[in-house]
């Protein structure tokens, strides 16, 4: 079974900065780095675990940046990983490449790893 539609989910919680289907999608251990994350909480180094952090992390970023939206370039799945490429667009920023990897487990993710372009 693919994990596309997870990370269909994931996108569209994402863009509608519904975080509670955002979290909805994760094991409650799960893991996700980000180089962002390692830049702004260096005490992380770019890596939390577990919903707590994540909607903390997730909630600050919706709050501070109200227009963040991420474009879907595309999705490539398998039974337990999904890459995805999309464009990070912020009103008074440049574009920026992401690429992101979804390890889905029993449905969640369980662990998610963040790269810029």
């Amino acid at each position: 079974m693919s994990t596309e539609p997870v990370a269909i989910a994931w996108m569209e919680a994402f863009n509608a900065k519904d975080i509670e289907a955002l979290l909805s999608l994760y094991d409650d251990n799960a893991q996700h780095y980000s180089p962002k994350l390692k830049v702004r909480e260096p005490q992380t180094n770019g890596l939390i675990i577990g919903k707590t952090a994540m909607r903390n992390w997730w909630q600050g970023a919706f709050d501070n940046m109200p227009t963040l939206f991420y474009k879907v370039i595309s999705l490539t799945a398998n039974e337990n990983r999904v890459f995805m490429e999309y464009v990070r667009e912020l009103e008074g920023d440049d574009d920026l490449l992401v690429a992101e990897v979804l390890e889905v487990e029993n449905g969640k993710i369980t662990a998610s790893r963040v790269y810029h372009g």
